[in-house]
């Protein structure tokens, strides 16, 4: 009787709202919320420090806990650690696009494609156009992604407003994002590099390589390679959660399915939100105005509220135009804009960036509040913009 009172009562409302795909959104927003009321209350220096004080201050340094040279925080266990299974996650369900989904065909890849580079590019560029020769020009590759959680759920609070066509070529678009963010990362924001490691690692990577190949399936023999291909990139210089997408790539497909589905409610309910914990943890300023009265703050906000809807539509108008693609089905170009602008919302892997982007704590939390700002700004302009549009 009081097993079935609570699996009514309480346990049925909570599986339909994490089935529900607003859910990932919402308590992303919550736990967003949450930090910064408590980074700006009576518990500001407890609550700061627990995720940034560091585990063995003696070391003095933040990648080096005890003599394995791990992470030295919560901070950074939950950024070079747990969010490994993130990026793991999204380098499945690239490849799964990639082989047998909406990117498997170039017919069907063509348009997403060209549409995720005109979103990366042109707020980049913007970026730069407001930082160049300043010493926050390293910022440019902020404003460059797309959050997949928050766009989908703004769009499924529209309903049919948004034909499901549109709705694909969103989740193909922002998975592109992704890889281009991933690419971004490796490339652009790895400040040393520390050939050893790499080269072992490169060692090690050749194991899952090889099982795939072999058409091995049994999956613990793909994660302790895994555990020790993040262990050394952790420690070469090139950000340990490029480790999650390299181990992705090497899963044999028929497990991809299972394991997406098995790794959604841990990923996005319990490591997406202490990301969002731990990273929106930051004491703002007397006037946050003047924190966004400021080049990196321009650069950003500029660069996801206007720059991603225009990247977006000039080279999907583009790519139709010369032939090489076709709208989605049932869709026009007032609503392509629309989509656009719902892809300014950058959050998760903005915000990550702009970690990596600074060292300086203060340019870090002045990204990260333009982050946060303009992703609420683009995320209304759109949701508004839908609801207004006639015919959508």
């Amino acid at each position: 009787m009081i097993k079935s009172f609570i699996r009514k009562s309480l346990l049925s409302p909570l599986y339909t709202f994490l089935k529900d795909s607003r859910a990932v959104g919402i308590v992303l927003i919550v736990c967003t919320l949450l930090s910064m009321i408590l980074a700006n209350s009576g518990m500001q220096q407890a609550y700061i420090g627990f995720w940034n004080d560091l585990f063995d201050p003696s070391s003095g340094h933040h990648y080096q806990y005890r003599a394995l040279s791990l992470p030295n925080s919560y901070l950074l266990w939950i950024n070079d650690g747990m969010m490994v299974l993130f990026f793991f996650l999204v380098g499945m369900e690239i490849k799964r696009e990639l082989t047998i989904g909406e990117l498997s065909s170039v017919r069907q890849a063509i348009l997403p494609v060209l549409a995720a580079i005109g979103g990366m590019v042109v707020p980049a560029l913007i970026f730069t156009i407001f930082n160049k020769g300043t010493a926050y020009s390293h910022g440019w590759g902020i404003p460059m992604a797309t959050d997949i959680a928050f766009s989908l759920g703004i769009l499924s609070l529209l309903g049919k407003r948004v034909p499901v066509s549109l709705k694909i070529f969103l989740m193909a678009l922002a998975i592109i994002d992704d890889l281009g963010a991933i690419l971004t990362i490796a490339i652009f924001y790895t400040p040393h590099l520390e050939l050893k490691f790499l080269l072992i690692g490169a060692g090690v990577l050749a194991i899952p390589v090889l099982l795939n190949f072999l058409k091995v399936e049994r999956l613990i023999l793909y994660f302790i390679p895994g555990i020790v291909l993040w262990y050394c990139i952790f420690n070469s210089g090139i950000h340990a959660t490029i480790a999650g997408v390299l181990l992705a790539f090497c899963i044999p497909q028929s497990k991809i399915e299972d394991l997406v589905h098995g790794l959604h409610d841990p990923v996005n309910f319990l490591i997406m939100p202490l990301f969002a914990l731990a990273n929106t943890a930051i004491a703002l300023p007397g006037n946050i105005l003047e924190s966004l009265h400021h080049d990196i703050s321009y650069g950003i906000l500029t660069g996801l509220v206007l720059g991603k809807p225009l990247g977006i539509f000039l080279l999907s108008f583009f790519a139709v135009k010369m032939k090489l693609a076709v709208l989605p089905e049932n869709s026009n170009w007032k609503q392509l804009w629309g989509i656009g602008m719902i892809a300014g919302i950058g959050f998760t892997m903005s915000i990550f960036i702009s970690s990596l982007a600074y060292e300086e704590r203060d340019l870090q939390i002045i990204a990260i509040i333009s982050v946060i700002a303009a992703s609420l700004i683009a995320g209304l302009a759109g949701f508004i913009y839908f609801r207004l549009l006639k015919n959508a």
